[in-house]
């Protein structure tokens, strides 16, 4: 992103989560307030011209509803076995503190402060109000780790939590991904993640990578380029090596086969997208 402002992609991922609760039926991921934490203006031109969307785009808004599902199925999962603490790394306008079912789960959003900033703004316009169980950290990579950031905001390292990190890593050079990663099973055994990440072009079939190179071309124009991608077999090996247990990786195949199934509109993910879940013992 480019230095003390909100990241661009962020505006466009909320936008994307919007449109799906307006034009696709049924919804993979229901999100009652993302029409209104992406602005008044721009919820207005959606609600009375609904998009014509390009094959490139709706596979990337329903990679971008599927993700947001599958990282609040895990949490989920993660909170039945016990943990109650809740990290959303790269948190945008995210808005399930905002929507948080669960008693007792506290919420840890990280972001970079002028992101945060930004959001804070827009939820205050949207009246919507930040609940207590919910913390903001603003880490500024650059003068502070992710510890001693969420150490500040009142995490607890000796208790397990599970963190979402969607739409980063690609963002991210592959050994600072891989740092993070690293850290967050260390700090605690039990742990857990939901991650999404991209494989190289190199390894995309041609329509893949003309839908590829459309997105790369995008987000690089918006000052925010993808420099991180990961062969999911080294990545596996890797995170086992780290002490990842359990992993669970989704292709586009798997993804399809999970949440867009007898649908009649042929909404579906396609391309160099992937999910990653991954927890200790």
């Amino acid at each position: 992103m480019i230095e003390d402002q909100p990241s661009r992609t962020a505006q466009r991922v909320a936008v994307r989560r919007a449109i799906h609760q307006l034009c696709d039926d049924p919804r993979v991921f229901d999100d009652p307030v993302a029409l209104r934490i992406i602005g008044p203006e721009e919820a207005g031109e959606l609600a009375h011209k609904r998009p014509a969307d390009p094959a490139s785009g709706r596979h990337l808004r329903a990679f971008i509803a599927a993700r947001s599902r599958y990282a609040e199925d895990q949490l989920a999962e993660a909170v039945r076995r016990g943990t109650r603490q809740y990290v959303v790394l790269g948190a945008g306008l995210d808005t399930f503190a905002c929507r948080n079912p669960f008693d007792g789960l506290r919420v840890f959003e990280v972001d970079h402060p002028a992101t945060q900033a930004w959001k804070r703004s827009r939820l205050e316009s949207a009246c919507i109000s930040v609940p207590a169980s919910m913390a903001f950290v603003p880490v500024d990579f650059g003068r502070q780790t992710l510890a001693q950031g969420l150490k500040q905001a009142g995490f607890q390292e000796d208790a397990p939590a599970f963190f979402s990190w969607l739409g980063v890593t690609p963002y991210l050079f592959r050994e600072t991904a891989m740092a993070i990663l690293q850290w967050l099973i260390s700090v605690c055994s039990r742990n857990g993640v939901v991650f999404d990440y991209i494989v190289p072009r190199s390894s995309l079939g041609p329509l893949n990578r003309v839908a590829f190179d459309l997105l790369a071309n995008r987000v690089a124009a918006a000052g925010e380029p993808f420099v991180g991608f990961f062969d999911p077999q080294e990545l596996a090996r890797d995170l086992k090596k780290m002490g990842f247990e359990h992993i669970e990786d989704l292709d586009a195949e798997k993804i399809n086969g999970r949440y867009f199934t007898g649908r009649t509109d042929g909404l579906q993910v396609a391309g160099a997208g992937r999910l990653m879940c991954a927890r200790g013992n």
